[in-house]
This record gives C-alpha cells, structure tokens and sequence, in this order.
C-alpha cells in the first residue's frame, strides 16, 4: 500500500472511531473476518494483541484510546466491545456445617429441596452416565469427598491469562450470584430436622470470616451437579480469580473450550448487565453444537435482564423456596425458563465441610444435573424436557404470573416425558 493511501486510510479510521485520546489503555474485543489480518487491525489502532479465540476470529487488544463501538466493514472488523469485568464484593459472615465421622459424603442427596424435585427417583431411570458438564466458575476443592471421583482435570482460565491481558471496569457488573447468597444462621436450621439431620454435628456448626469472594462458590456448585446427576463428570473451568474477578472475553473462552473438549453441558453461575456480543457468540456456537446451557437468572429480585440468562434457548432459572414460592432475592420475568429450589441449599464447601446456601447460582447447577440425566436418555430435546416435567407455580406465586417461565422443575417427570 503506498503512503498517500495509507494516511487517507487511517484518516478514514480515526474518522469513524471518533477517536478520544486518554493516558491508560483499553482492553478492546475485535471480531473480524477470516480473511483479515489482526496484525493490520491492530497496528491501524496502534494497538497490541493480547489474547485471541482463533476459530472464532475474536482477539482481545490494548489499545491506547477507545473507539466508537461500531461495525467497520472497510477494515474487516465485524463488531467491537470493550471488555469489562468485575470484582466482587466481600462475602458474609458465614456458617459452615461439619458431619458426624459416619456421614455418607454425599449425605445432603436427601434435603427437603431435592425431595422436593424428586432427584433421587430419577436416578432410576437416568444417573447422567457418559455426559460432560462443565462448570464455569471459581475454584474447585478437588479434594472434598463430595467430589471425588466427579471431576474431570477441567482448565484453569485464572493462572494461563496472558500477560497483558485486563478488563475494563471491574466493579461495574455483578458476576457470581454469590455476592448476595447468605448462610442460614445456626438458630434457623431447623428444617433439617425433615431430611438427614442426624448427620449433622450441629453442636459443630462454625462462622467463618474474611473468606475470598469468590472462595467455595466453585465447589458449592459442583456438589448440587454431583448428587443431582452422580455418573456424569463435571469439569470444572476455573474462570473467576480468588478475588471473584473475571471478564467477557475470558468467560467467551471458557464457553467455547467447554465445547470443544466435549462438554454436552454447561453450568454459567454468573450474570452481567452487559449485553456481550463476545458471549452471545460464544453461547450461540456451544447450542449449534448441541450443548444444554444452564444460567442463573440472577439474585437482584428484578425482571431486569442479565446475561448469558437472557439469550435464547438458555435454560435460565429462578429460585423457589421448599414451598414453591418464588425467593424473595430472585429475579423473574420474560428470561426465565424454569425454577429451581434455592433457598437454603445444602452442598459441599471447602475443606471437607457443607454449607446452606441461598441464591440462583444454586439453582442452575440443579438444572444443569437434569440436562446430564436427559443427554444420558438421548442427545436432542434436552432443555425442552427440561421444562416438560416443570410444574406451574403461578397459584402460590400470584404477583409473578406468567412471569416464571414453565414452571418448579420436577426431574422423575422430565425423565420419564419420552
């Protein structure tokens, strides 16, 4: 290319970006077309290339200054976003439960919530053998005994982010639903008087503060998967730091590598207000390659959207109490799919220990197990049997009409709906 055309071009980009200089750079998502090179796009926004998802022809740069997010076919670029992120706040004062020494480590299997979904009955007919669930979301306890034998290797996204690469604006969206998950306090916990109780050393039951944010919510999520569907494997993609931080292009990545390594299903324990085009991919090329999607609808009792639950043929899930009733802390509305009990969720926490739990993040696992079940049965049709066993809920749920999708998840019917 010769230098006149050269400098028209890149008045022709700077035209168009509307370009504003600033000091800092820019973590910025470039999708461009296969026959265009990053290297050009790159050095025409004197950028650098910091991490990529080649098949998707998706690369995350620094760049120097921030450009009008809009589509400009004449470099070859499809779309653009920043990439945000976020990092979670603290995390509650906590109460753990310890076990008598006698304790099956899969005792919770049988807590009010799951008797509720008929869990255990459906083991006769499904157990979710020969179906790979990733599970994107912080670290896991590889050595609780709730978990042995489940996992896969799974990846670690945190430790084999390239040098460079950031996101923008960590504290302007709510991940991990954790945040607003609380622990029953110790005087509450008489429920579990319904259910395995006498294994419980209540006389044991602890606080525990100053935790990471982002600490047990990994391995609290693959125990419900664990009990829920037993003999499928979970694969753990440890996408959020200790901090509970994470970001779009990471959690994109994650998506397609779950794919890609042969994962039928998929667990998101997540949300952002951010619309992400990179995750929107993301998610579209895992449904295109037959992969069941579970999400959280999200812990902030609004109808308001939040993302991966809101795209299409998502199976995004409200949490329901022990007596159908929506939880207090629960979004609703047009994105939800189905529901799930999640409120005071018992399941594995780190170190050997199990805690009670509240949130969607809790109950998105439980539909990601009933997707194992269903693959198991039969590859196609598994978020629509999902909801064909769903009971509706609207009479206990008069405010929330129509507004919680299909209806509280009863697993035996959607295993037994062929």
């Amino acid at each position: 290319m010769t230098r006149p055309r050269l400098f028209l071009l890149l008045g022709l980009v700077l035209a168009l970006f509307n370009l504003h200089a600033v000091a800092a750079g820019y973590p910025l998502i470039v999708q461009i077309s296969p026959t265009t090179s990053i290297t050009a796009v790159a050095s025409y926004l004197g950028g650098t290339v910091v991490d990529s998802i080649p098949e998707a022809n998706e690369y995350l740069l620094q760049v120097p200054v921030v450009p009008v997010l809009q589509p400009l076919p004449l470099l070859g670029i499809g779309w653009m976003e920043l990439n945000s992120g976020v990092t979670l706040p603290p995390l509650p004062h906590l109460m753990y439960l310890q076990v008598a020494p006698n304790a099956a480590a899969d005792w919770y299997k049988t807590q009010p919530a799951l008797v509720l979904i008929k869990a255990g009955k459906a083991l006769a007919y499904s157990t979710g053998r020969g179906v790979v669930v990733a599970d994107i979301n912080s670290q896991v306890d590889y050595s609780h005994p709730a978990l042995w034998g489940h996992l896969t290797s799974g990846y670690d996204f945190v430790t084999s982010k390239p040098s460079g690469a950031t996101a923008l604006n960590q504290s302007s969206a709510s991940y991990l639903d954790q945040s607003s998950a609380s622990y029953l306090d110790q005087s509450s916990a008489s429920y579990l008087d319904q259910s395995s109780a006498n294994y419980l050393d209540q006389s044991s039951a602890s606080y525990l503060d100053g935790l990471n944010p982002a600490y047990s919510h990994g391995t609290l999520c693959a125990g419900i998967i664990a009990v829920v569907a037993p003999d499928a494997m979970i694969m753990p993609l440890r996408t959020f730091d200790d901090n509970g931080s994470s970001d779009l292009f990471m959690i994109a990545k994650a998506i397609r590598y779950a794919v890609k390594q042969g994962a039928q299903v998929i667990n998101m324990s997540f949300g952002t207000i951010t619309d992400s085009q990179a995750i929107s991919s993301a998610v579209a090329y895992a449904q295109r390659e037959n992969a069941a999607l579970a999400a959280s609808a999200g812990n902030h009792n609004t109808s308001n959207p939040q993302y991966p639950a809101a795209y299409s043929g998502v199976a995004t899930t409200a949490a329901t109490d022990i007596q159908d009733v929506k939880a207090s802390f629960s979004n609703y509305g047009k994105p939800v799919y189905v529901d799930a009990p999640g409120v005071n969720i018992i399941s594995a926490f780190p170190g050997n220990l199990y805690a009670v739990v509240n949130g969607t993040s809790f109950s998105a696992p439980t539909i990601a197990g009933t997707a194992a079940l269903l693959r198991s049965q039969e590859s196609t049709g598994v978020v629509s049997r999902v909801a064909a066993g769903a009971i509706n809920i609207d009479v206990k749920n008069p405010n929330y009409a129509n507004q919680l999708g299909y209806g509280r998840i009863d697993i035996l019917k959607s295993v037994t709906s062929k």
